[in-house]
């Protein structure tokens, strides 16, 4: 009358048992994270009554047996998996899969087309492979009771632009570290639900996607190192972007100015929501696919993902070509973390009111045009632990306190007439550093961004 085995998390090595068929009320089975080898015994197609399968984080490797499709959850990421059953083409009716994890395996060769025929998929990860080629059209099927889909790290090259259309559940989207080309799918304006859109590290030419905006429940909009070109700001696409607390968009060819009102409807990153729903953050049943997703420089995969911050707030406008003076609506986002803006062109005085940011923990403003002086009021931000102001035209003296005299030398460098820098650089000053972003302010992204 066995139902339950869950033996993951240990040190068992071998073949997947055989004797499991033996016990034919198996519902599920937890084998995950072993040192398991081998391929999945044909004889465990025998469990009829078994729904559950996690065989993630082993050494399997061989085919993957079609008849896991009549099962409702299926983890097996962290393999060696290469290649799927011919008979995986011709999809059982029975099949009820909500959720499939083939991440981080070693997979190939175009979108597997018979996923095409799963009606009733909630979660998918394809992550890790080297699959290529465009996402079709026929996925589009299955997007329409997708609520989180997965497939960063691969080689796909395009998306059919009609895949989202009918895509009104998903929630959470990650097509990082691919190939893609050309222009952002306009059929995502459909995903009326989607919270978390990953873009990152693609060939993506097209302007900066204003329509998105729309999303009423967009909360999460990371489109790093792509050619994303053009304005940030479009007077015919102001008021959007109501709920986002994360936004990174640099290293991209954005250029323009800011009107002094552009960060006003920004509510989210005004005032904490008390309602705020980061579920989606916390219940996907394939190791919280998300967290990982939300790494900005992915290494490893052994996150503690309840250490995660769910609360973190940021803007990365940074390695763009965005000129102006930085606006003083920026006052208004209290919750603000994280703010980045090096490497652009802006000119004009570091606004005071940025002292009004009590939240603020990490401030990168180098490598643009700013003149004037360090306002002094940043040092009475006692959240505030990492700042770069260097690579200006900036003068006076550097303002007294804990937070500026605990910096790194680099964060004021090639800024002629500052002065005051005896007591952070010691009496001999270190060279002008390569302007680079500071490992120290790369290391606060990634830490609030991973725990």
């Amino acid at each position: 009358m066995l139902k339950y085995v869950n033996i993951g998390y240990n040190n068992f090595d071998g073949p997947i048992p055989e004797s499991l068929s033996e016990f034919p009320t198996l519902g599920e089975i937890d084998l995950g994270y072993n040192n398991l080898s081998g391929s999945i015994p044909r004889s465990m197609s025998k469990l009829v009554n078994l729904y559950y399968l996690d065989l993630s984080g082993n050494k399997l490797e061989g085919e993957i047996p079609s008849w896991l499709w009549r099962l409702t959850v299926v983890k097996l990421s962290y393999n060696s998996f290469s290649s799927f059953a011919k008979s995986s083409s011709q999809v059982p009716d029975e099949t009820q899969i909500i959720g499939l994890g083939l991440n981080s395996n070693s997979f190939r060769g175009p979108f597997p087309k018979w996923i095409c025929e799963l009606r009733s998929l909630h979660i998918l990860d394809l992550s890790d492979n080297r699959f290529s080629g465009l996402i079709p059209q026929c996925f589009g099927n299955s997007t329409i009771t997708l609520q989180e889909l997965f497939l960063r790290d691969n080689n796909f090259t395009g998306i059919h632009p009609d895949v989202f259309v009918n895509a009104t559940n998903l929630r959470a989207l990650d097509i990082s570290y691919n190939k893609l080309e050309g222009k952002l799918v306009r059929s995502l304006i459909n995903c009326r639900d989607l919270r978390f859109l990953n873009l990152k590290s693609n060939r993506i030419n097209d302007e900066f996607p204003f329509w998105l905006g729309s999303l009423p429940s967009l909360n999460i909009l990371l489109l790093q190192s792509n050619r994303f070109h053009g304005p940030l700001y479009h007077r015919h696409f102001s008021g959007g972007f109501r709920n986002l607390r994360v936004i990174d968009v640099s290293r991209n060819d954005l250029s323009g100015t800011f009107p002094a009102f552009y960060f006003s409807d920004w509510r989210e990153m005004r005032t904490l929501n008390a309602e705020y729903d980061d579920t989606y953050m916390k219940d996907s049943v394939f190791d919280l696919a998300v967290y990982h997703s939300m790494k900005m420089v992915n290494k490893g995969v052994d996150t503690e993902y309840d250490k995660i911050r769910t609360d973190f707030i940021a803007i990365d406008f940074s390695e763009n070509r965005l000129r102006g003076s930085i606006p003083e609506s920026i006052e208004m986002l209290r919750e603000l973390h994280l703010l980045n803006l090096s490497g652009n062109a802006f000119t004009g005085h570091i606004p005071l009111s940025l002292a009004n940011l009590t939240k603020l923990e990490a401030l990168d403003l180098s490598r643009n045009h700013l003149s004037g002086q360090i306002p002094p009021g940043l040092g009475s931000l006692s959240f505030l632990s990492t700042m770069n102001f260097s690579h200006n035209y900036l003068e006076g003296p550097i303002p007294r306190g804990t937070q500026f005299q605990s910096q790194n030398c680099s964060s004021f460098m090639d800024n002629h007439k500052l002065y005051g820098l005896e007591d952070i650089c010691g009496e001999t000053l270190v060279p002008n550093p390569t302007p680079e972003e500071s490992e120290d302010f790369q290391k606060h992204k990634n830490m609030c961004l991973t725990g």
